[in-house]
């Protein structure tokens, strides 16, 4: 297996190899500029180079072969699918699809499984693609792969009482400081997300939430596609505090939403104030804190329910997607959020489960090193000619981070930079030495083009964010960032 410290995937012949070097790969590499925008802008000669993806985004090899199977046995000739891990979550598409296309679409059981094909006209293709996307209720490539070798058949996708999951529970429950019992575990950490919000709708129907602060794409997406919206308060600061103010005293709203710290420019809520305010009002405030990890901070003293991407930091390895929904034992919403997460969870596989909990048994030494490394490159990039500025915690409110930080913690390793010269972006990206492509939190360093991978469509309006079209993405590994891995 290349390791990709010591062999980074940086440079053009690298363009689609699996990031890392891992049949479940859960990224791929885009070591140019040109790669990036190529991806975005559909190029079959980029994208038809891809041996893996982000599962959300680019379904594994092994994920469409059993699409095809399945269109086989259940499509009709005008129709494409899709297939779920359970039929609630199909249920959940065929809802999606009759509200944005108006069309009636199929489920049907796969053998004696607990998955589910949702059958559909072709011509919504691309709505219940998007639907997998921001749901994240995914099959995984290795669910996939023990389906097809069983025929799509005895393959129970509910084995939530293996081993792996007790450990996975307990070891969350630890770090946290919560109970096993209320550490729910799915197939990604937008699955986690939408999961929460699907449960948010039932607890307080009705109304909108609110996202505070600019936050990883598919979580603003989940809340404006299902439900009835959200107002968008975007840059978390006192201004946008004194609105969600005067918003929880006039108007009734379901939940609050918000990042700890932000994707991709590192800031943090004043989360004392945020949770007072909920509160008070009686709103449950949902926090996630993938960016700087349970290692780092504490957030369950504000927050009613804490999700996580356990893709990230907590697995570390790149080669298996899972997330994490944790109840806080304290809020009042518990019991509620408690008996419909449970009644209706997408469960993460055993077979993935397995591997998180093999990847993750070294969590916290590993994140002690990210969290000196990411320190000592964010100073150094800081005094690099051609940066013109670092996003990190220290940099953007260490002042809030600190509300929710563990004594002797860190910072997580993630930052993100622009350039004095926004022209040297590309060449700058290319010349970088660190694996490139989708993801973070890994072992190894990787970067990207970050909002040209999360917001092509939309950069006049994540600029109007504060965020730069130019931004560059770095995730710090256990080794660090040289000065020989930098232009």
């Amino acid at each position: 297996m290349r390791d990709l410290d010591a062999n980074p995937l940086w440079q053009a012949e690298d363009l689609g190899k699996p990031v890392p070097d891992d049949p479940h790969a859960v990224s791929v590499a885009l070591p140019l500029w040109e790669h990036v925008v190529g991806y975005e802008e559909g190029d079959p000669a980029i994208i038809e180079t891809f041996q893996a993806g982000y599962p959300r985004f680019f379904c594994h090899p092994k994920v469409e072969a059993l699409f095809a199977v399945a269109r086989e046995q259940f499509a009709k000739a005008d129709e494409d699918l899709l297939v779920f891990p359970t039929e609630g979550a199909a249920v959940r598409c065929r809802s999606y699809l009759h509200q944005k296309d108006g069309v009636d679409a199929r489920i049907a059981a796969v053998g004696d499984t607990e998955l589910h094909a949702v059958c559909f006209p072709g011509s919504a293709r691309k709505t219940a693609r998007f639907y997998w996307r921001i749901s994240g209720e995914i099959v995984s490539s290795r669910l996939a792969e023990t389906a097809l070798a069983n025929g799509l058949s005895h393959c129970r996708a509910l084995e939530e009482s293996t081993a792996a999951h007790g450990i996975l529970r307990a070891r969350l429950a630890r770090l946290s400081g919560q109970q096993e019992g209320d550490v729910f575990l799915y197939p990604s950490g937008m699955c986690g997300v939408s999961s929460v919000h699907h449960a948010l709708r039932q607890v307080r129907p009705g109304r909108r939430c609110v996202q505070l602060d600019f936050p990883y794409v598919d979580v603003l997406k989940v809340q404006q596609e299902i439900g009835p919206g959200a107002v968008f308060f975007g840059t978390g600061n006192a201004e946008d505090l004194e609105r969600l103010e005067a918003l929880l005293r006039d108007d009734a709203v379901s939940g609050i939403y918000c990042e700890f710290p932000s994707n991709p420019l590192l800031r943090s809520v004043d989360l004392e104030r945020v949770s007072k305010a909920a509160r008070a009002a009686g709103v449950p405030l949902i926090v996630d804190d993938t960016i700087a990890s349970v290692v780092n901070v504490d957030v369950y003293p504000f927050a009613d329910i804490v999700t996580t991407s356990l893709t990230k930091y907590f697995s570390g390895v790149g080669n298996v997607m899972a997330g994490s929904a944790i109840l806080n034992r304290q809020s009042p919403f518990h019991d509620a959020f408690q008996r419909l997460l449970a009644t209706e969870h997408v469960p993460l596989w055993h077979g993935d489960a397995t591997v998180l909990e093999e990847n993750s048994r070294d969590f916290p030494e590993r994140m002690a090193q990210i969290n000196a490394h990411s320190i000592d490159a964010y100073h150094r990039l800081k005094q690099h000619p051609a940066v013109a500025k670092v996003y990190h915690p220290l940099s953007q409110t260490p002042e809030l981070y600190r509300q929710a930080m563990r004594p002797g913690a860190g910072y997580g390793g993630l930052l993100s930079l622009i350039l004095k010269d926004a022209s040297q972006c590309p060449a700058f990206y290319d010349a970088l030495k660190v694996t490139k492509g989708p993801s973070l939190g890994t072992n190894f360093s990787i970067a990207c083009p970050y909002t040209l991978l999360a917001h092509y469509t939309e950069l006049p309006w994540a600029e109007l964010c504060g965020v730069d079209r130019n931004l560059i993405r770095v995730s710090i590994g256990v080794n660090g960032l040289s000065d020989s891995r930098l232009p």
